[in-house]
């Protein structure tokens, strides 16, 4: 059936005007920007201003932040935003006809990145080759690179990380000689008759150099091959240069070794100390401590000036006869990310700039870059550590690794090295990369690590009272959090939306659906509700358009898992009429539930597991053909309950309470019921001596405190049998493990304990403190609190499962039984089906408690997944946890709960509220309690 920067970015601009316009129009096209004409303007519009913006006359209403995305897409089509040119050697360096030679620099996206080798030395190392053997190699360095804007034109922030090769030769005496010299890591200096002229540089000059100057101690060994890192300010109103980083010897910096610097360059302060000091602060950090400070008044670069050189500087007649390629860096740079801060000539919108004030406020960036490490997106999503900063404005990453061509490599082509280096991990670990791109020696990416928040292991530590400020951090830490979750659905669902539209499911590396469920559009239905707690409405109601036009039950062939049916298809639709008041859903979910119903029909009232959409024919699904599993029997209730609701149909309710009563009449000394029940005959009886709160039991349980809590905690009777089965459990089933004492619930067959726990139990985290703070009995009374400390351990221990893996996944299961270690990853079952429990945990254990580490651990999991299982269409079960071999199949859960309770628990900006108005089915739809509709 079916139910109806006018100075700083002018390279940057020129580019995009070339392409677009400068009235946002079109150009005619030329051989760069061919091809682009098909472009959406619609995207170049400004982030975070207005027309009064004091860009909005030179960049044609762009921020920075836009610009920068622009010339992603430019670069992407062969447009050249920014230059490399080569530095001759010193020999040759007045030979005017050796002229450079331009190159492409790519602002790079991803996590890994290449960096560019300036200077005038070549450095030798040994690596592994392509076929396994150690080879020696050399890497000449005979490049600088050019940014086409001033760094110091307006107050900025500046973070860099740099390599000093080691430069210094032992001769044939073996004796030691020093040949270290200055080494320039970047600089915007330009001649200025109004500057200074320096000891160093020479002059007169304005602007800033970042440069490495060697450190000669009592004594020179292998080992004291040190910098120091200083930053040279000439102003343009001042005839003496200042000099920054004169006096900290803790944080000299050797060779052979990536260091992190940072600059702010920041308007002073009311306080009276600052303002009798200077107009601007100007501060230098290395490897995040405090190298300097100083206070200027007056402007710094000419403004007349285009470009900050990096690796090199600008001949400005040095002193000494020294030409500028004696300042090369002989060294490497990587991640040069970019801020404006403000000022009187800002070209970034107020929305766009980092918020620095204070010295406290560069002390707290400087320490978050830092950390950051070489990992782009922890750089963009800054905010996420509280600070009030979006990603930055400029980010150059020096990334050449996709740029194959002979004509865009970063390295000298007269080299017999067919290699190049990338820089890879927050640690910035230096690999080898061969011609087809592919590392020769990898990195696995590598999670925090397990053991972490021992304190929360026994369930009792109550973390610390937080201000009403640490509050507020926290939460804007998460929101920003939950925009990339978000991000993480829209890439999900795009790839669903372009390969698989009203199948089942997407394949996610085949890239194409299938209909495995049936042919219900499974996925689109079980992501209804997560696309509107969202706010993906175009995409909800795109979707609502397909189920009105295109379901079609009868079309369904074969039988369906009376379960799976309801729990997905059914629960999506009636979460999505909740939330929407759409009666589309209601109508189909009516038709569903009509179908479903006839699988009530058996002598015993236990429903049979499978039926046939179209005809009604109903029956066991084969492989336990005599009986019913547990948790299919009572996963049914909520749904077929509130369906009966809002359609007044009675018999919805009936039926399914009517199931669950008579499998309650069987009758238990412990609370706990086996995995398969017999529903062939008038009575319902035990067919198997198996208990499990994981695989075919789980839900039973769950759905026990759930439709107590449904009927607004009217009916003591499930109540009683949920903390029957709980007090079972802790009886029976909870066991600690050793060495470090995890709390585990174990699962039993035929009276001997099996030492192992699934996945799938970890729901017990959550809904075990769910049971605790709704006990009749009150939050504060002896069971509630006993069921609140196991719920807590049970979800440390389910973070650990992640956590203390490689990949940072959990298998499916995990194996309690070794002895010399907590647990070991299941043997038949090392994979990762993306699945929802521990991220379900997470979810109600802030919602309820308010305690930011579970907001950290459900991060943790959500980075290990974007990072483990993302494919390019969307992400992907992966098939054994160490070797992350992607398998080809995302189940539609992963859209419907995975994604959903990872948002949730980051952003609280929606209604649902577990203790007094909604409850979640299994598939993670809301459902308003029966006494609110």
């Amino acid at each position: 059936m079916l139910y109806g920067v006018e100075v700083c970015l002018k390279t940057v601009i020129s580019a995009i005007k070339l392409v677009f316009g400068s009235s946002g129009g079109h150009s005619k096209k030329n051989k760069q920007n061919e091809g682009l004409d098909s472009i959406d303007n619609s995207r170049l519009g400004l982030r975070g201003s207005t027309d009064n913006d004091a860009s909005s006359a030179v960049n044609g209403g762009m921020s920075l932040h836009d610009l920068n995305a622009i010339s992603h897409q430019l670069k992407a089509e062969g447009a050249q935003l920014i230059r490399e040119e080569k530095i001759e050697d010193i020999t040759n360096a007045d030979d005017d006809e050796k002229a450079s030679e331009g190159y492409e620099v790519y602002m790079g996206h991803d996590s890994t990145t290449d960096y560019f080798f300036a200077g005038q030395v070549q450095e030798t190392k040994k690596i592994v080759n392509s076929k396994g053997r150690i080879e020696t190699i050399s890497f000449p360095a005979h490049t600088y690179a050019t940014l086409p804007f001033l760094v110091d034109s307006n107050p900025f922030a500046l973070s860099v990380w740099v390599y000093l090769s080691p430069i210094s030769e032992r001769l044939e005496s073996d004796t030691l000689e020093d040949s270290r010299t200055t080494r320039v890591i970047f600089s915007t200096l330009t001649k200025d008759d109004r500057g200074c002229t320096s000891d160093i540089f020479g002059g007169p000059t304005s602007g800033i150099v970042l440069y490495a100057q060697p450190h000669y101690g009592d004594s020179f060994s292998d080992n004291e091959k040190l910098y120091r890192i200083m930053l040279e300010v000439a102003s343009a109103e001042s005839s003496v240069c200042r000099t920054i980083g004169l006096n900290n010897d803790a944080l000299l910096v050797g060779e052979g070794q990536w260091n992190h610097i940072s600059i702010f360059l920041t308007r002073v302060n009311n306080s009276e100390i600052e303002a009798e000091a200077g107009e601007e602060r100007i501060s230098l950090y290395v490897g995040g401590g405090l190298a300097g400070r100083n206070y200027i008044s007056g402007r710094l670069s000419d403004p007349t000036g285009i470009e900050t050189y990096v690796g090199g500087i600008k001949d400005t007649t040095p002193s000494k006869q020294k030409n500028s390629k004696y300042f090369g860096l002989g060294g490497r740079v990587a991640m040069l990310s970019f801020w404006e801060i403000g000022g009187p000539a800002s070209l970034v919108s107020t929305s766009e700039r980092m918020q620095i004030k204070s010295i406290a406020d560069e002390d707290h960036v400087t320490r978050a870059i830092n950390r950051a490490g070489f990992d782009i997106r922890a750089i963009q999503e800054l905010s996420l550590q509280g600070l009030t900063v979006k990603e930055p404005n400029l980010l150059y990453t020096f990334d050449g690794q996709d740029d194959r061509t002979k004509d865009k490599q970063l390295y000298d082509q007269q080299t017999n090295v067919n290699v190049k280096e990338v820089v890879k991990g927050e640690n910035g670990s230096i690999f080898i990369v061969d011609t087809d791109g592919a590392l020769i020696n990898t990195n696995k990416f590598v999670p925090l690590g397990g053991n972490r928040y021992a304190e929360y292991r026994d369930g009792t530590y109550q973390p610390p009272v937080w201000t009403d400020i640490e509050r507020a951090e926290f939460d804007e830490i998460a929101f920003a959090r939950s925009g990339v979750v978000k991000k993480a659905m829209e890439h999900a669902w795009s790839g669903y939306r372009k390969y698989a539209w009203g199948k089942d499911e997407l394949l996610p590396l085949s890239n194409i659906g299938q209909d495995n469920w049936g042919g219900m559009g499974t996925t689109l239905i079980d992501s209804l509700s997560t696309l509107w707690l969202m706010d993906m409405k175009d995409e909800f109601y795109e979707a609502r358009d397909w189920v009105r036009d295109f379901l079609d039950f009868d079309s369904v062939e074969g039988g369906v898992s009376v379960f799976e049916t309801t729990i997905r298809v059914l629960g999506g639709l009636l979460s999505a009429y909740d939330l929407s008041d759409d009666p589309i859903f209601k109508w189909a979910a009516d038709d569903l539930g009509q179908r479903l119903i006839q699988a009530f029909k058996t002598k015993s009232s236990i429903p049979f597991g499978e039926v046939e959409l179209k005809g009604g024919k109903a029956y066991n699904t084969g492989w336990h053909s005599n009986s019913a599993v547990l948790s299919e029997i009572g996963t049914l209730q909520l749904e077929f309950r509130f369906l009966a609701r809002i359609t007044g149909r009675i018999e919805y309710a009936t039926d399914a309470i009517r199931a669950l009563d008579e499998l309650l009449k069987i009758e238990t000394h412990d609370g706990l019921y086996p995995t398969l029940i017999s529903n062939l005959h008038q009575r319902a009886t035990f067919a198997n001596d198996e208990i499990s709160f994981g695989a075919m039991g789980d839900s039973f349980y769950e759905y026990l405190l759930k439709i107590w809590l449904q009927g607004g905690r009217k009916e003591p009777k499930y109540r009683q049998l949920y903390d029957a089965a709980v007090k079972g459990m802790m009886d029976k089933l909870v066991h600690i493990s050793r060495p470090t004492y995890l709390t585990y619930v174990a699962e039993l067959k035929y009276g001997k304990v099996i030492h192992k726990m699934d996945h799938l139990s970890c729901y017990l985290g959550g809904n075990l403190a769910l049971g605790a703070y709704t006990h009749p009995e009150g939050l504060h009374s002896k069971e509630a609190q006993m069921q609140l400390k196991t719920g807590k351990q049970l979800a440390y221990t389910c973070y650990q499962m992640y956590a203390r893996q490689a990949s940072g996944l959990s298998p499916e299961y995990v194996d309690f039984s070794n002895g010399k270690r907590d647990f070991e990853k299941g043997r038949d079952a090392p994979y990762y089906l993306l699945r929802p429990e521990v991220s379900e945990t997470t979810f109600i254990l802030w919602h309820l408690t308010k305690d930011p580490v579970y907001r950290e651990w459900g991060w943790e999991i959500f980075q290990a997944i974007e990072e483990q299982t993302k494919t390019d269409s969307a992400y992907a079960a992966i098939k054994d946890i160490d070797t992350l071999e992607k398998d080809d199949r995302m189940e539609s859960f992963f859209l419907a709960e995975t994604l959903k309770y990872l948002y949730l628990l980051q952003n609280d900006d929606h209604d649902i509220d577990l203790l007094n108005t909604h409850v979640f089915n299994t598939e993670a739809h809301p459902l308003t309690l029966l006494s609110l509709r």
